[in-house]
Protein backbone atom coordinates (compact mmCIF):
# COMPACT_ATOMS: atom_id res chain seq x y z
CA UNK A 1 0.00 0.00 0.00
CA UNK A 2 0.95 3.55 -0.32
CA UNK A 3 0.26 6.41 2.06
CA UNK A 4 -0.02 10.11 1.69
CA UNK A 5 0.77 12.51 4.72
CA UNK A 6 0.07 16.41 4.18
CA UNK A 7 1.83 19.07 6.76
CA UNK A 8 2.55 22.62 6.59
CA UNK A 9 -1.34 23.71 6.85
CA UNK A 10 -2.71 26.71 9.70
CA UNK A 11 -3.84 29.88 10.32
CA UNK A 12 -2.28 33.09 8.47
CA UNK A 13 -3.47 36.24 7.63
CA UNK A 14 -4.43 37.71 4.07
CA UNK A 15 -1.07 38.60 2.27
CA UNK A 16 0.67 35.70 4.24
CA UNK A 17 2.63 32.47 2.70
CA UNK A 18 2.25 29.22 3.82
CA UNK A 19 4.10 25.94 2.34
CA UNK A 20 2.18 22.42 2.05
CA UNK A 21 4.24 19.33 1.78
CA UNK A 22 2.88 15.58 1.00
CA UNK A 23 5.08 12.72 1.83
CA UNK A 24 4.08 9.32 -0.39
CA UNK A 25 5.65 6.14 1.63
CA UNK A 26 5.08 2.53 1.33
CA UNK A 27 5.65 0.29 -1.33
CA UNK A 28 6.20 2.54 -4.27
CA UNK A 29 7.92 1.70 -7.70
CA UNK A 30 7.50 5.24 -9.07
CA UNK A 31 5.42 7.67 -9.02
CA UNK A 32 3.70 9.76 -11.63
CA UNK A 33 1.37 12.95 -11.47
CA UNK A 34 1.37 14.31 -8.16
CA UNK A 35 -1.39 17.37 -7.48
CA UNK A 36 -2.64 19.44 -4.93
CA UNK A 37 -7.12 19.65 -4.65
CA UNK A 38 -8.68 21.81 -1.85
CA UNK A 39 -12.09 21.21 -0.50
CA UNK A 40 -13.71 24.48 1.22
CA UNK A 41 -17.00 23.92 3.46
CA UNK A 42 -20.01 23.79 0.95
CA UNK A 43 -18.08 23.24 -2.09
CA UNK A 44 -17.01 20.77 -4.09
CA UNK A 45 -13.16 19.41 -4.22
CA UNK A 46 -11.11 21.37 -7.18
CA UNK A 47 -7.60 21.62 -8.21
CA UNK A 48 -5.65 23.44 -7.26
CA UNK A 49 -1.88 22.46 -8.69
CA UNK A 50 -0.47 19.87 -10.66
CA UNK A 51 2.71 18.19 -11.65
CA UNK A 52 3.44 15.35 -13.84
CA UNK A 53 6.74 12.58 -13.07
CA UNK A 54 8.62 15.37 -15.97
CA UNK A 55 8.19 18.61 -13.71
CA UNK A 56 5.22 20.11 -15.80
CA UNK A 57 3.15 21.83 -13.98
CA UNK A 58 -0.56 23.31 -14.66
CA UNK A 59 -2.56 25.83 -12.72
CA UNK A 60 -6.30 26.70 -12.47
CA UNK A 61 -6.88 30.69 -12.94
CA UNK A 62 -7.51 31.49 -9.47
CA UNK A 63 -4.50 30.71 -8.18
CA UNK A 64 -2.06 31.20 -10.82
CA UNK A 65 0.73 33.31 -10.53
CA UNK A 66 0.59 32.61 -6.56
CA UNK A 67 0.86 28.99 -5.64
CA UNK A 68 3.73 27.05 -7.19
CA UNK A 69 4.06 23.30 -7.19
CA UNK A 70 7.43 21.28 -6.51
CA UNK A 71 8.17 17.79 -5.90
CA UNK A 72 11.69 16.15 -4.90
CA UNK A 73 11.60 12.59 -6.46
CA UNK A 74 14.46 11.08 -4.07
CA UNK A 75 11.91 11.71 -0.94
CA UNK A 76 8.97 11.06 -3.02
CA UNK A 77 7.65 14.22 -1.63
CA UNK A 78 5.51 17.03 -3.15
CA UNK A 79 5.51 20.65 -2.28
CA UNK A 80 2.81 23.96 -2.56
CA UNK A 81 4.11 26.72 -2.26
CA UNK A 82 1.05 29.47 -1.53
CA UNK A 83 2.00 33.14 -1.62
CA UNK A 84 -0.37 36.49 -1.33
CA UNK A 85 -3.01 34.08 0.40
CA UNK A 86 -7.03 35.14 0.19
CA UNK A 87 -9.35 34.35 2.15
CA UNK A 88 -11.09 32.41 -0.60
CA UNK A 89 -7.81 30.26 0.16
CA UNK A 90 -9.21 28.90 3.17
CA UNK A 91 -10.03 24.97 2.67
CA UNK A 92 -8.76 21.50 3.31
CA UNK A 93 -5.78 20.93 1.09
CA UNK A 94 -5.51 17.37 0.05
CA UNK A 95 -2.57 15.33 -1.70
CA UNK A 96 -2.93 13.43 -4.76
CA UNK A 97 -0.63 11.00 -6.14
CA UNK A 98 -0.51 8.28 -9.01
CA UNK A 99 1.87 5.19 -7.92
CA UNK A 100 2.78 2.24 -9.24
CA UNK A 101 3.60 -0.15 -6.29
CA UNK A 102 6.19 -3.50 -6.87
CA UNK A 103 4.44 -6.20 -8.13
CA UNK A 104 3.01 -3.72 -10.96
CA UNK A 105 0.09 -2.64 -9.48
CA UNK A 106 -1.59 0.95 -9.59
CA UNK A 107 -2.85 3.19 -7.49
CA UNK A 108 -4.18 6.87 -7.07
CA UNK A 109 -3.92 7.79 -3.87
CA UNK A 110 -5.38 10.77 -1.71
CA UNK A 111 -4.05 11.99 1.45
CA UNK A 112 -6.36 12.85 4.93
CA UNK A 113 -5.73 16.51 3.94
CA UNK A 114 -4.53 19.89 5.63
CA UNK A 115 -6.42 22.60 6.90
CA UNK A 116 -5.41 26.32 5.68
CA UNK A 117 -6.91 29.51 7.42
CA UNK A 118 -6.86 32.97 6.13
CA UNK A 119 -8.08 35.20 8.28
CA UNK A 120 -9.33 38.79 6.45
Amino acid sequence: QVQLVESGGGLVQAGGSLRLSCAASGSIFSIGAMGWFRQAPGKQRELVAIITSGNSTNYPDPVKGRFTISRDNAKNTVYLQMNSLKPEDTAVYYCNADAIIYGGGYLKVWGRGTLVTVSS
